[in-house]
Parts: structure tokens; C-alpha cells; sequence
């Protein structure tokens, strides 16, 4: 019984399988198919069956996760749609918000509305704030729109009425008539999508979904032929952003839920080595060849994001997105991220990356110009030989003749200007990290560091170090950590509906209420019948009476109103740093969290007592740490022989097939038996 789980990332295809009951593992790695990502992940496969032996007679599970949905908003590639609205509305959507993300920057500009002005059609119907009929739907509004749509061939129509998250009654009988009367067309109405009120926000939403539905439909249906000739045709499932899986039937209905799906399933991952530390308060970390991520998981539960907004800027507020996702930092960062030099002179790394396309000019591929990757091969940190297994060998020369492009200019030595990039993008990754804790009121010295990806592990030390988190965790097959994430994951989904209440006892009965009802919509959702082992998490939005904004508070089902208040008093000030105890709460939104119990991958013991260090050692490498200490001779282990429970002193270098790990000088390493790097601070040590 083989549980298989393939990451589509910017720049490597990941696969991890999971043998239940041998403990068996599978893993692949191969560069992205960026115009079609289903060849990349087919190669991937074939690359496990080819070197491990993977046997797809015996997989009885398919996780997917990926950039698909990012990749069509970002570039633009999405669905031709229009936007069937309340008359009135038609310019909500390019209208947006008056808030600026800087007050101050004179260059601001609202950023463009995926649909149109000549595909924003206009309805009459009226719904009230309570559901109440004021104007009846007018049928023969629809009939011009119907020859546009024809006219224009759009391939998907999204249906957004005033209120209807309150009662949908007229957008289900405009889907239906639209349905009808265009069958070649995705028809999205908003109540499908989002029952939360804010006009602007549920319009962006309703647009964003529909934008990329024809998308994945198509690339579910290509990934599954794929499969399905490749005789792997068990359930197939995706990795949603919530930390969650779905069945690809309930993605393509809902494919936003897919925004940040590569991610979200290195956070569950994260969650789960969190779980077998016992640490309640996990810090993760993923350094991919794109990108660098982090998130805050607090009882084994990821956090979610309440106002996650696409391509947020400097200069831009980003597209908000009503959909549950986990709450991400990601900042332009990789082990591709380019290394240049501005207009005034200083040394910039990212946003831009080589990709897997020409990739890093060490990958011998076409690229020149220097990068994160080529900085730490040539730091040393890096075998050229034995970089992702021997699978690809790196050109050691390539690396220094790419970054002496820039250390001429500079005037530095290569080896000075390739740890000039390193400090440069741990000092961007530092501050991506201090965003999710001590930007959100955490403090990380509280938490562990779990760090994955590709560059992450040779990183690790250095961060954990300046963070002075309590220990920094390198989980098993860490440069495909978010394939193996998936298969931690479970089925997951999150119902959120506004609803409006002054906070008082004689309330508390109607929220209990409304939240059993919002409970036999995902026992209807999991199709698993009534006796489902299914969890639930409640959560209530609230605000002070006078708020625009709400806070999401944990709600227990034995509430009172006093002890809720208390609760949120407290979530407030943790937020804001400031508590009104005595003002009026309004309630305005609930959420329900609800997870489906399902088998996750295990953490067997390793047995390793035989092993031994020098066993372990394969040689030494010298690797450069500064103008101050120069070179420093590191012995280089091999993962897979390391011992358990044997505690080893720094500096030092652990090799394995997606990854290398980095230990400094006063830092300690330990194996657990649950085969997770532990690195410490030595005794004594002065950070």
C-alpha cells in the first residue's frame, strides 16, 4: 500500500512515496515542465520507478499540489470571462478599496480588474442586507448578456447579486438560465465560492475563481489521462491552501482553494514533525529555488490568513481572495534568486530567479548569471559531485566565473561576494521570518525551526542562530518537504458565513445554533454520512461595537458570553496591543474548521545502532565562513548512516539527496530516532 505525492514548484518537480507497511520510502526529483506541468510530474514517476523502484501497481493514494492556479493569475493566462452583477455594481470591482498599502507613495496605482469594462454586465434583482426580497430578479436582463458572451466566446461567467451571501436564491436561478443557454461556458456564481459579506472583496473572489476553473479543469483532466495510461488510477487528491486535501472533483469546483497549494502542504508536513518533537509552537521555513516561505503553526494547527491579498506590494494592494489560506510570509528569495547590483551600487538578491530555465549558471544549462546556489557551491558548502544524489553534477567553475561578474564591480574577492549573497538573502529571509512572529505578537524564541527545501537546510544554523529559536529541526528528505507534507495532510474544509449579532448570553444559543448547521454541511461536503470521524475547530469574528475590522477568536461550544469576550480581549491585544474590555462586541463572521480523520504518514524509528560516526563520515571539505574566519575544515557525514542519539559538535556538513545541511561552530548536532536533525546551541555558547 504506497501513499504517492507530487509538488510542482518554480523550479523542480518533487515526489515522495510512502510504503504503509514496510516504511519504504520513494523519492524523485525533476526540473518543471512549465508548459505543462502534468509532463513534469509524469517524469517524476517515472524517475522513482527507474531508481527506487517504484511499484504504481501498489499506490493506493495521489496527492497533488503546485503553482498552477498562482502561475494563471500571475501571468495572466487564465479563462476569458465576464461578470454578471446587481444593477449598479458594475464597477465594483474596479473601484476596490480607497486604503492604500502606503499612505505616502505617490506612485501608488489600483491594480487592473481581471475582467473587462465590456464584459461587466448589469441585472436588475435586489436582495437586503437580511435576505429579503426588495426587487425581483428581471429574467430578460439576461437575454443580451447571453448574446455577448456568445459573441466574445468567454469561456466562464462569474455571478456576483448584492447580499446574496445572505440568501443566494437569485444567483442559483441566474446560473441556471446561463448554464442553459451557454454550455460551453464555466458559469461561477459568488455563493459557491464565499458566504462572507464586503461587496469588492466576494466580487474579486467570484472573479479569481472563475478566471482559473477552466484552467485546472483542463489540467486535472490532462493529469489524469497521464495517470490513468500510466495505470495509476486510485483517488486523487489536491493539496488545498487551508493545509487540507480535497478530491479533485471538489478542486475543480473550487479551484482558488488551490492558491497557495504547493506551500500549504510543507506547513502540514511542518505540523506534523511539530507533533513528534511535542513542541506546540513550530516555526517552518521552506527555501525552494524560487522562493522562500514561512508560517506559524500553534497546536499542531496552521494559521490562517483573514485578509490574504494576491500580489500585495509596496506599490499595490493586491487582489483580496475570501478563501482560507494558511498564513504565508513569501518573499522572492531562492536558490535561484539572481545576485546584481543596483543603480547606486549595492548588491541585490531576487525577486528575479534563473528557474529551472537556464537555472543557475552551475546547472551547466545556459545560465551566466550568479545565484544563491552558485554562491554556496562556491562557499564550499556544496559538492559539486554530489549535488541531489550525483543526479546533477554542478560546474564549480561556471559558479565563480558568474559571481566574479559581480565581485569586480564590488571589489571584493569571488569567495567574499558569494558570502555577501548568502548574508544578503539570510538577511531578507530573517525578516520574512520576524513578519509571521514578532510582527504578529509571537515571540520565536518560543518556537522550533522546522526548514526545508532544496537551500534551506544550509541555511538552518544561521538562521536559528540569529532568531535564537529553541532548536532548529531538519525533517527527513527536507528538498522535497512539501510532497512529503501532503501525505500528512487530510481532508480538510473551512465554511465561513457572515452573520451579525450584538455579543450578549441571550445570543449564545443562536451561535451554537448556526454552527450545527454549518456542521451537517461538511458532513454532506465529506459525503462520509453522520457516524464520520470528523473534528471541529469553531471560530467567531468580532469586533468592537464602532470597528470596521474583526478579530477570528476560538469559540467553544460551553461558552458564555463572558468567557468568549475574555478570549477575544485577549486575541485584540496579542493583535493590536491594546483592549477595550468594557466596549460592546459585535459579532460578524463565523468559521468552521472541520478535518476529516484520514491516515497520514508515519515517522518510523530508525534502527541504527550498528552505525557509527566514523562509519557516517565520508570525508572533509573546506568551507569558507567570513573574512574573519576564513576557511574551516568541516567533516562531511551522510545522513543515511547517521547514528541516533549521538550528539556531535560543529562546524559540520550532513549530506543526503535532496539537501545538505550546515552546522556552526558552537552549535551541536543530534539524530532522533524518528530519523529529524536536531540543531542546538551548545552549552555555554555566546550568540
Amino acid at each position: 500500500m504506497i501513499r504517492l505525492a507530487t509538488d510542482v514548484g518554480g523550479t523542480f518537480t518533487d515526489l515522495v512515496g510512502y510504503d504503509d507497511s514496510t516504511g519504504e520510502i520513494f523519492t524523485a526529483k525533476s526540473l518543471t515542465t512549465t508548459h505543462d506541468q502534468s509532463e513534469g510530474v509524469m517524469s517524476a514517476i517515472d524517475m522513482s520507478e527507474r531508481q527506487d523502484g517504484l511499484r504504481i501497481r501498489d499506490v493506493t493514494f495521489f496527492a497533488h499540489g503546485g503553482t498552477t492556479v498562482i502561475n494563471a493569475i500571475t501571468e495572466r493566462k487564465g479563462a476569458k470571462i465576464a461578470l454578471v452583477t446587481t444593477a449598479g455594481f458594475r464597477d465594483v470591482l474596479e473601484i476596490g478599496r480607497g486604503n492604500r498599502p502606503d499612505l505616502y507613495n505617490l506612485q501608488f496605482q489600483s491594480p487592473d480588474p481581471f475582467v473587462p469594462r465590456h464584459l461587466r454586465f448589469e441585472v436588475r434583482e435586489r436582495m437586503d442586507a437580511s435576505g429579503n426580497v426588495v426587487e425581483p430578479l428581471v429574467l430578460n436582463d439576461l437575454k443580451p448578456i447571453i448574446r455577448a458572451c456568445e459573441e466574445e466566446d468567454v469561456d466562464a461567467i462569474a455571478i456576483l447579486f448584492l447580499h446574496s451571501y445572505a440568501n443566494p436564491e437569485h444567483e442559483k436561478l441566474c446560473a441556471c438560465i446561463l448554464a442553459d443557454a451557454l454550455p460551453f461556458a464555466t458559469i461561477c456564481p459568488s455563493h459557491q465560492v464565499s458566504r462572507q459579506w464586503r461587496e469588492y472583496e466576494r466580487t474579486n473572489t467570484t472573479v479569481l475563481n472563475a478566471y482559473v476553473q477552466p484552467i485546472i479543469q483542463n489540467y486535472f483532466e490532462r493529469l489524469e489521462f497521464a495517470l490513468n495510461r500510466h495505470a495509476l488510477t486510485c483517488p486523487y487528491y489536491a493539496m488545498q491552501s487551508n493545509g487540507g486535501i480535497s478530491t479533485f472533483d471538489q478542486a475543480i469546483s473550487n479551484p482558488l482553494t488551490l492558491v497557495e497549494s504547493g506551500p500549504a502542504g510543507g506547513i502540514s508536513g511542518a505540523a506534523r514533525i511539530g507533533k513528534a518533537l511535542a513542541e506546540n509552537d513550530v516555526l517552518y521555513f521552506d527555501v525552494g529555488g524560487t522562493t522562500a516561505k514561512c508560517s506559524l503553526i500553534q497546536d499542531s494547527r496552521p494559521r490562517l490568513n483573514s485578509d490574504y491579498r494576491l500580489e500585495h506590494t509596496r506599490i499595490s494592494p493586491g487582489y483580496p481572495v475570501q478563501v482560507p489560506v494558511v498564513d504565508i510570509v513569501e518573499i522572492g528569495s531562492g536558490g535561484g534568486s539572481i545576485a546584481w547590483i543596483d543603480a547606486r551600487g549595492a548588491l541585490r538578491v531576487g525577486p528575479e530567479s534563473a528557474g529551472s530555465q537556464p537555472g543557475p549558471a552551475c546547472y551547466g544549462r545556459g545560465g551566466d548569471k550568479p545565484t544563491l546556489t552558485d554562491a554556496l557551491l562556491t562557499l564550499g558548502i556544496f559538492d559539486p559531485e554530489n549535488f541531489a544524489g550525483g543526479s546533477m553534477p554542478l560546474n564549480k567553475d561556471k559558479a565563480r566565473q558568474a559571481i566574479a561578474t559581480i565581485a569586480g564591480p564590488l571589489g571584493m574577492s569571488i569567495e567574499d561576494a558569494a558570502r555577501a549573497i548568502t548574508d544578503i538573502a539570510h538577511a531578507s529571509m530573517i525578516n520574512a521570518l520576524k513578519l509571521v512572529t514578532i510582527q504578529r505578537g509571537h515571540d520565536p524564541r518560543e518556537a522550533a525551526l522546522v526548514i526545508s527545501g532544496g537551500a534551506g537546510p544550509a541555511l538552518a544554523a544561521h538562521l536559528g542562530r540569529d532568531l535564537q529559536v529553541k532548536s532548529v529541526a531538519v525533517p527527513p528528505h527536507p528538498g522535497i518537504f512539501s510532497a512529503w507534507g501532503m501525505l500528512a495532510a487530510e481532508p480538510r474544509a473551512d465554511f465561513r458565513e457572515t452573520w451579525f449579532s450584538v455579543l450578549s448570553e441571550d445570543v449564545m444559543d443562536d451561535l451554537r445554533s448556526r454552527f450545527k448547521a454549518i456542521e451537517r454541511q461538511a458532513v454532506a461536503y465529506f459525503s462520509s454520512g453522520p457516524e464520520a470521524d470528523i473534528r471541529f475547530t469553531y471560530q467567531v469574528e468580532a469586533r468592537y461595537q464602532g470597528q470596521e475590522h474583526g478579530v477570528f477568536t476560538d469559540f467553544l461550544l460551553d461558552d458564555t458570553a463572558e468567557s468568549f469576550a475574555e478570549r477575544f480581549h485577549a486575541a485584540h491585544e496579542r493583535a493590536y496591543s491594546f483592549r477595550l474590555d468594557h466596549a460592546t462586541l459585535e459579532v460578524t463572521t463565523l468559521h468552521l474548521e472541520s478535518v476529516l480523520t484520514g491516515h497520514v504518514i508515519s515517522l518510523p524509528k530508525i534502527a541504527r545502532k550498528e552505525c557509527d560516526l566514523e562509519s557516517a563520515k565520508s570525508g572533509t571539505r573546506s568551507v569558507y565562513f567570513g573574512a574573519d574566519a576564513g576557511w574551516l575544515a568541516c567533516p562531511v557525514y551522510q545522513r543515511p548512516l547517521l547514528p541516533v542519539d549521538i550528539v556531535v559538535a560543529g562546524p559540520l556538513i550532513v549530506e543526503e539527496a535532496t539537501s545538505t545541511t550546515l552546522v556552526l561552530a558552537g552549535q551541536e548536532l543530534v539524530q532522533t530516532e524518528a530519523g529529524i536533525l536536531i540543531i542546538r546551541e551548545a552549552a555555554g555558547t555566546d550568540v
